[in-house]
């Protein structure tokens, strides 16, 4: 909490900085130099290492420590900053030499003055970070050049003739309230007459434009173009003989008083007074003749120079046009040339301002000044080794220090912090701020902070004499009241360069010191809690070390210090200094408990109005700790002494762990699986730090209450047997700790340590003694109770075990404790009532129930501890309790049962298999399905009325769906799994809730893109509307038709079966929560059955499209009517289409009905050699929507009829030709095909033989005629056995009437058929008995 001074950069290769900026000419050879080199090798660089170089050096390093420029002469370096990692892994900045060459552009001229000036950036996302730093340099020409971080030249200009002595500049800085001006940024050029000052808002402007337009010409290649002149004042200083430096305060106001005080003074007593004081820009400049002179340019008197400016741009824009003019014309000679590059630019008037007062002092002369912060101080060096401290307002010397020759002065800002303020402050007041003078005095090598105004030394450091003590004065350029909003500018204000290492050091001051003196009480606790704190970190000590040495040392150290720090009366450092001493890694026990014992000591000794209470109670509660940790630590040594009797209240317990022990080892397995451990789980001894830093405390009225989350430390070690039972007990009951926090702690740990307690067999009896102890503690079980009520404190270990996770720990739990409290109530019967009495208690039935629901939720949890298939989905296990399931209403078993069947990949079929063969006493499946039949079963005997098969398959359906809702892929199992519910009631109000919830948006969604592009849509718009892949929505589709199946069909049986009525077990009829599925299920309305339909005509018509791949619209097949019902409320009675459509509409509906029937003809042809009953399917869904649609089903008929025979699949195409109504059309059809057939055959066969041609030569000339019209390529198979054209031909001349115009060609057809060349004898047999 003092003054410091830490290093947060280091400058690398600074020899090689020194060796260039001092180099020698030396025109000796190389041999030579290096023999001299040898023999005065060492010497030299000695030499040049104790020489103080840098003080020769013009230095300047950019406010946010990332840009260092070192200048002599007429040579620079520039060195960024740079983060790497040194040999013990932590991060540093370093200092490398990025540039370095020479800047001077004329001859003779040198560097006189260096100054960086970072300029934030621009972008939005900038949080304070500078954008890019420009290096201002003055030289001895009166230039002033500004450069890049790499050395590239960006703007020069001939301000003033003569050196260039000081380079400041002030950027903008946020007003502490609102009685301070906002003062503009301004770059102030110092000559030995003249002063410029620079608009920080154009030059900002100015540099980003010069930069963006060196990096293009630098890229496109290009020569730069030279920018126009800045706009500039020039102040011409008057009535003093010498300038060394200068301040540029910035814009200030005089009060009224002052204003008139100086009106009267300069005008006489019959002067005027302005109404309002002007406002006037001050410069403070410090020489001889006067010591310090005060200067004030009143703002608006003179004008910037824009005049001069625009006349310099013209004349250069001027010059520039007759140049090239000339150049084309041959005008310009090389001596002119050469004559306007000699030539200076002009240089303009200065506008003279007289000095307004000074410190005259005619044998001091100022060397230097430096402006604090918030412009209300300055320090000031001069050559009799003095620094003043000036108040800039008055104008007045009000502190002066001697000793400092050649002295380097800043300053540092420190904010107070908000925790710092009193609490009665309001928050809406600005923060103080405190200002420091730090000295550097090079010839002693010391460095000091000062508090301002009048503030002792409150730091003083040794460093080196060679050092350089380096102060920018101002931050980031292009910074104002509305970009600063959120930044956090992160600069450096004062730092310490040390050339010896290359250190660079920030000096660090806390804020309390600017409010203490020699005599402060606050500063002396805050010193005696530094040597406190540095004391307790020197003296280290090692674990498991002996103490035996130490005794009389630790306590004696810590004691004197600490008797030192109690007798003031501040309590926040006091308390600092306990908790420092608490939370030590390396304090002892017994130091701690020593310490806290003396403190509570000296401070009941003191008045109690005094003493703050809740430090006494804090002292108090953790002497009782520290106790309490000493006592137990040397209880958990190993017992070695005889055990303990069995207590025989447990025997009992023996028969209950038998009934339990089944479910209880199938638990064990399922959570014996290997998990993550850390390092501080392991058992060790608990350090007091941890102990203490676990636990919480407040002070109430009457006792204080512990809080304690390491109760590891006070039972585990009697759970496990490694710590005697009846010595921890006796020691928990001197310890002052209440019995129900000691038994929230016991219970914490049981429940927490799950799988440890399931490893030790002995555990449940130490459970039970522990209980038994605590039990008979004064203050535990009331001592009114009597049996028929329900006691506060085993109430608290069943809301214990039903609120754990921890199912089997729990279970344990409940059984230890329920014998613990029915032997117990035996007692106090026994006491109260006759021994022939059976003591009936209400504390023994809740018990009953609680131990009845934990085994269930023991299954339950087991079942769901059920590895997860690999590559599966649903998430990490569930763990639920008592508590969660009754809160989670009375579907909350089946939720998680249907999540597990979910995670676990069952499908329909095998959990209609599990629940049909539960209690029929069927084997097992064999393989992985075995434990989770196994498991599942035993879940379902323990919950028959929650996991009910229409229950579960209800919760099943809802659960895929919700999945796929997640995750839109395939919803087959949903529908699947809601097809098995028997009754209606419940697969009504399912299948209602998933259509109205998931369903229906993407089923519009598919709708509305299909009407949009007139065709099957293709993957990447299905994804972009529908959110799924075409295949996806394919299936969806067809999912979509078997819900609005399921649903008409459960809608049609409802009537004619009874609602069933939502039961669970007894123990369970409590649950409370939200609604379950199946209750929302019977609680729908009913539906408009017409508009089931209706939805489920369109979307078997969006599946027939999207399988068969149709261009339909699937909309514009329906009247108005029929569009308008779409996609409304399923309970809603909307008008829908009725009586007999407009012709046009039915003539489209035929249109894509044949369409339909074609593609079907086509996929029947693709998978003719595996036939399923989908493809059966179809021409039957087919004929039902024509029939809806009012479509003629027997023209699709005819038409798929001859799409079958075209595709070859003359078998399945008589099976359709039964159906068909008129057989003379048909047969008509079909004998064009059959000629198709024979005209391939015999004409178009590349297999053609000389029986054919004759058989073609006999034929009639009418048939042969025909044949020839025939056009086979219109067949899809044309290459068909002729034994099943021969069957089609025999087929037509049955279904076409003798009278028919084209029965005689079907005859002549039928007899080139049976010819013999064409036919097998069996065929030409077929023939006669035809005739």
């Amino acid at each position: 909490m003092s003054c410091c001074l830490l290093d947060f950069g280091r400058v690398q290769e600074l020899r090689q900085v020194r060796d260039f900026l001092f180099q020698k000419h030396n025109n000796a050879g190389p041999e030579e130099e290096k023999t001299r080199a040898g023999t005065a090798g060492a010497e030299e660089e000695e030499q040049l290492q104790s020489a103080p170089w840098l003080q020769d050096c013009v230095m300047s390093l950019s406010p946010c420590s990332d840009l260092l420029v070192i200048a002599r002469d007429h040579k620079a370096t520039f060195l960024s900053a740079k983060w790497r990692t040194d040999e013990s892994g932590q991060e540093e900045m370093t200092l490398s030499v990025t540039w370095s060459g020479t800047l001077s552009a004329e001859e003779g001229e040198c560097i006189c003055s260096v100054i960086c000036i970072p300029l934030a950036s621009q972008k939005r996302s900038s949080t304070g970070r500078p954008d890019w730093t420009c290096v201002v340099v003055g030289f001895s020409s009166g230039y002033v050049r500004f450069y890049t971080e790499s050395g590239v030249l960006l703007l020069a200009q001939l301000l003033h003739e003569g050196p260039v002595l000081q380079l400041k500049c002030r950027t903008y800085e946020i007003p502490r309230h609102s009685g301070v001006t906002e003062q503009h940024e301004e770059l102030s050029i110092l000559y030995p007459a003249a002063l410029v000052t620079i608009d920080g808002f154009s030059l900002f402007q100015s540099l980003r434009a010069c930069r963006n337009q060196v990096a293009r010409a630098a890229a496109a290649g290009s020569d730069v173009i030279q920018p126009p002149p800045l706009a500039y004042k020039k102040w011409g200083l008057q009535d003093m003989d010498t300038i060394t430096d200068h301040s540029s305060i910035g814009i200030t106001t005089l009060s009224v008083f002052n204003q008139m005080k100086n009106a009267s003074m300069l005008g006489g007593f019959h002067a005027s007074v302005k109404g309002s004081p002007p406002a006037m820009s001050q410069y403070i400049t410090v020489g001889g003749g006067p010591y310090t002179g005060f200067y004030y340019a009143i703002e608006g008197s003179s004008q910037p120079l824009l005049s001069h400016v625009a006349l310099a741009v013209a004349s250069k824009l001027t010059s520039a046009l007759f140049s090239a003019a000339s150049g084309w014309l041959g005008w310009k000679s090389k001596n002119e040339e050469e004559s306007v590059q000699k030539q200076k630019p002009k240089v303009e008037p200065a506008t003279a301002l007289p000095v307004r007062f000074g410190l005259p002092d005619s044998r001091r002369h100022g060397e230097s000044i430096c402006l604090s912060p918030c412009n209300t101080m300055a320090g000031v060096t001069d050559d009799f080794g003095r620094v003043t401290l000036l108040d800039v307002a008055r104008g007045i010397a009000i502190r002066m220090w001697k000793g400092y020759r050649d002295a380097q002065l800043g300053w540092v800002q420190v904010s107070e912090a908000r925790g710092e303020r009193d609490l009665a402050t309001s928050p809406s007041m600005p923060r103080r701020h405190a200002q420091f003078l730090v000295i550097y005095a090079p010839r002693r090598g010391i460095l000091e902070v000062w508090g301002t105004q009048h503030g002792p030394r409150i730091g003083a450091f040794t460093v080196g004499k060679q050092c350089r003590l380096l102060y920018a004065g101002h931050r980031l350029m292009g910074v104002n009241s509305v970009t600063s909003q959120g930044w956090q500018i992160h600069t450096q204000q004062v730092c310490l360069f040390d050339p010896v290492n290359g250190a660079l050091r920030a000096v660090t001051i806390p804020f309390h010191l600017a409010l203490s003196d020699k005599k402060s009480e606050r500063a002396k606790d805050m010193h005696l809690l530094r040597r406190l704190t540095t004391l307790l970190r020197s003296r280290e000590v090692e674990p498991g070390q002996t103490y035996l040495i130490n005794i009389h040392d630790r306590p004696c150290i810590y004691m004197k210090h600490l008797q030192v720090v109690i007798h003031n009366i501040f309590k926040e450092p006091l308390l600092n200094a306990l908790e420092s001493l608490l939370s030590n890694k390396n304090a002892p026990v017994f130091c701690l408990t020593n310490v806290t014992r003396a403190l509570l000591a000296s401070l009941k000794e003191q008045d109690a109005e005094a003493v703050d209470e809740s430090l006494l109670q804090f002292c108090s509660s953790q002497l009782k700790l520290l106790q309490l940790y000493t006592d137990v630590q040397l209880l958990h040594i190993p017992d070695t002494s005889p055990t303990e009797p069995e207590h025989p209240s447990f025997s009992a317990i023996e028969e209950d762990l038998a009934r339990v022990g089944p479910v209880l080892q199938r638990y064990t397995e399922m959570n014996s699986r290997p998990c993550v451990s850390f390092a501080q789980d392991s058992s060790g001894p608990l350090p007091v730090r941890t102990f203490l830093s676990q636990l919480e405390w407040y002070w109430c009225i009457t006792n204080v209450i512990f809080v304690c989350i390491s109760g590891s430390f006070l039972f585990w070690g009697c759970l496990s047997g490694q710590s005697p039972l009846q010595r921890v007990c006796e020691t928990l009951q001197e310890s002052g700790i209440s019995p129900q926090q000691l038994l929230s702690l016991l219970l914490s740990v049981w429940l927490n340590k799950e799988k440890d307690v399931l490893k030790y067999p002995d555990a449940v009896s130490h459970l039970g003694t522990l209980l038994s102890t605590l039990s008979s503690m004064k203050g535990a079980v009331d001592e009114s109770w009597d049996g028929q009520c329900v006691s506060p404190w085993w109430q608290q270990v069943r809301t214990a075990c039903v609120q754990s996770e921890s199912s089997a720990a729990a279970l344990l739990a409940a059984l230890v404790a329920h014998r613990v409290a029915k032997n117990a109530i035996t007692r106090l019967g026994e006491s109260k009532f006759q021994e022939d009495w059976e003591c009936v208690s209400l504390e023994l039935e809740q018990w009953v129930v609680c131990i009845k629901q934990l085994e269930d939720v023991l299954a339950l949890q087991t079942l769901l501890c059920l590895p997860s298939p690999q590559g599966s989905t649903g998430g990490a296990v569930t763990r639920c309790s008592v508590k969660t399931l009754l809160e989670s209403g009375r579907g909350g078993v089946a939720d998680c049962v249907s999540k597990l069947i979910f995670r676990q990949g069952v499908s329909p079929d095998l959990l209609r298999d599990i629940l049909q063969r539960r209690g029929e006493n069927e084997p097992l499946q064999q393989g992985g399905e075995e434990k989770l039949e196994e498991l599942l079963e035993c879940v379902c005997q323990r919950f028959p009325n929650s996991l009910s098969p229409d229950v579960l398959f209800a919760h099943c359906s809802w659960e895929n769906v919700v999945q796929w809702n997640k995750d839109p892929e395939y919803l087959e199992w949903s529908v699947e799994f809601l097809k098995m519910i028997s009754n209606p009631h419940i697969q009504f109000g399912v299948s209602a809730m998933m259509w109205q919830t998931f369903i229906v948006k993407r089923f519009s969604a598919t709708a509305f893109l299909m009407e949009k592009v007139g065709k099957a849509p293709k993957d990447r718009l299905c994804r972009r509307d529908v959110g799924m892949g075409d295949a996806a929505v394919r299936s969806f589709l067809g999912s979509s038709v078997q819900l609005l199946q399921a649903l008409m069909e459960a809608d049609s049986a409802v009537e004619q079966v009874s609602a069933p009525d939502m039961c669970v077990e007894e123990v369970w009829g409590g649950a409370e929560g939200p609604v379950s599925i199946v209750e929302l299920a019977l609680d729908q309305r009913s539906v408009h059955y017409p508009l089931v339909q209706h939805h489920c005509v369109l979307a078997s018509l969006l599946q027939a499209a999207m399988t068969f791949s149709l261009r339909l619209k699937p909309l514009s097949l329906f009247d108005s009517k029929g569009k308008n019902a779409f996609f409304r409320d399923l309970s809603s009675i909307q008008l829908l289409p009725s009586g007999d459509m407009d012709h046009n509409l039915v003539a489209v509906r035929q249109e894509v009905s044949h369409s339909a029937t074609l593609s079907i003809g086509a996929e029947s042809e693709e998978n003719s050699v595996k036939h399923s009953s989908t493809e059966d399917m179809w021409p039957s869904v087919c004929m039902e929507l024509s029939s809806i649609l009012q479509v003629n089903t027997d023209i699709l008929r005819r038409h798929l009829v001859c799409e079958l025979y075209n595709q070859g699949l003359d078998l399945r195409a008589e099976e359709v030709m039964m159906e068909v109504q008129d057989k003379d059309v048909l047969g008509s059809q079909l004998l064009v095909l059959t000629g198709q057939r024979l005209a391939f055959y015999l004409l178009h066969s590349q297999s053609q033989t000389k029986p054919n041609m004759e058989l073609l030569a006999r034929l009639p000339p009418t048939l042969c005629t025909w044949l020839k019209a025939m056009d086979p390529s219109e067949l899809r198979c044309p290459s068909v056995p002729l034994s099943q054209s021969s069957r089609l031909i025999n087929k037509v001349i049955e279904m076409l009437p003798e009278n028919h115009g084209q029965y005689s060609l079907a005859l002549h057809l039928l007899e080139a058929h049976t010819h013999p060349p064409l036919l097998p004898p069996v065929l030409a047999s077929a023939k006669q008995n035809w005739s």
